[in-house]
């Protein structure tokens, strides 16, 4: 089988599998080899001085970073796509290639707060202003342009609260300035939401999540279009930035099975969900994909399917009976991250990096990835841990 496939023609399950591969090339192995090396040698000085050999040196790219590119832009439908280090350091690299002194940038409100730390640090420090504004705010964020204004920063849902943003309002309003936009696509990843196609110029992904999905690889994602891509890419190249062979065929590995696994984290997540909305310790659930949720009708509209992470607002407790609540915890784990095989839980309360909006929460905030697990398991545990909470809570 050759690599010869017409991708825009396939189902995304299906670029999933054949995308990027090219088993001829390799002797027949269905994956691409991990190419560990910087050296490329020229067949001739010819070669050498016209660059005419497909590869010029191992930080500009192999065979295996190479190959994930291309099944990573199979399925984005962007012009191309750069691998960086981390999901930060790709969201760093995408607003550095399109940014200078004196531009300002449009950055959404819920964020993923170690972005809101690159524009209030390192892009203000270069003599970039950032504007915070409110995720529902729509077609409304033309009010907001400069004549300096270079670019839209989207994530949607929010980082931990999980509000929907308008995408293709907020990409046509910015495209009829001539504004780029940018967005955070983690959490649906192109599996389940393709950017470009709601006229996104770049799509930013964490690839350690989904991607990866094993809870053993750290990765970012850059798929861009048009003359973003080329600032992009360029950018890229010039800083030095690249990643490992190693981390890139982990990459491409995960990337294989994101469909089967993202279709069993949408439906464990959105039966714990609604197990969860009828909890008596419950207030609310935050989850697009409810009917119930402010941002329903535009997840629905936009959206093919929900991935695992999510969040739930407790009724009010005091703080001891939340942390005999974590503390009881067997099979969700407590850690910072999310998108593997594995169930996790965190405490969080975003009032302190909000200023477009204000984050108001009748009680404890919760954000819970729900993994592979079987779900009479993982009902069973918070079961016990909500428990633990209200024996707590009576004290």
């Amino acid at each position: 089988m050759a690599d010869d496939t017409h991708h825009d023609s396939l189902k995304p399950a299906t670029r999933l599998v054949h995308a990027g591969r090219d088993p001829k090339r390799f002797d027949g192995f269905v994956n691409t080899p991990v190419v560990r090396g910087s050296t490329v040698l020229s067949a001739s000085y010819d070669d050498l001085i016209h660059h005419r050999g497909r590869y010029s040196y191992g930080r500009r790219g192999n065979p295996t970073t190479e190959g994930l590119g291309e099944a990573l832009g199979a399925l984005e439908g962007g012009d191309g796509v750069a691998l960086t280090p981390s999901g930060l350091s790709a969201v760093s690299l995408a607003l550095i290639s399109v940014l200078g002194a004196g531009d300002h940038l449009l950055m959404v409100d819920t964020a993923y707060r170690p972005t809101r730390a690159v524009c209030d640090s390192v892009l203000r420090r270069l003599g970039v202003e950032t504007t915070y504004y409110d995720p529902l705010i729509g077609e409304g964020i033309a009010g907001l342009f400069r004549d300096n204004t270079k670019a839209v920063f989207l994530e949607s849902p929010g980082s931990q609260s999980f509000e929907m943003q308008d995408v293709p309002a907020i990409t046509a309003a910015a495209a009829a300035r001539g504004i780029l936009t940018l967005i955070d696509n983690t959490w649906a990843t192109p599996f389940f939401f393709r950017p470009h196609a709601v006229g996104v110029d770049i799509s930013i992904q964490a690839g350690t999540k989904y991607i990866g999905g094993h809870a053993d690889l750290n990765l970012g994602t850059i798929s861009a279009v048009g003359p973003a891509w080329k600032k992009v890419h360029a950018t890229h190249g010039t800083l030095g930035i690249t990643v490992s062979p190693d981390d890139a065929a982990l990459g491409a590995r995960g990337l294989r099975t994101l469909g089967v696994r993202l279709a069993h984290h949408q439906q464990a997540a959105l039966e714990m969900a609604r197990w969860l909305a009828g909890r008596p310790e419950v207030s609310r659930v935050l989850h697009p994909a409810l009917p119930s949720d402010p941002g329903h009708a535009i997840w629905k509209r936009d959206f093919t399917g929900a991935s695992g992470l999510f969040s739930l607002i407790l009724k009010p407790v005091p703080e001891a009976a939340v942390a005999a609540f974590f503390d009881a915890l067997r099979l969700f784990g407590m850690g910072y991250s999310w998108g593997g095989y594995e169930s996790l839980a965190i405490p969080f309360d975003c009032a302190a990096y909000r200023t477009a909006t204000r984050w108001q929460a009748e009680g404890p905030a919760v954000r819970l990835h729900i993994g592979l697990e079987d779900l009479i398991d993982l009902k069973a545990d918070l079961d016990q841990a909500f428990a633990h909470m209200s024996e707590r809570a009576a004290a």
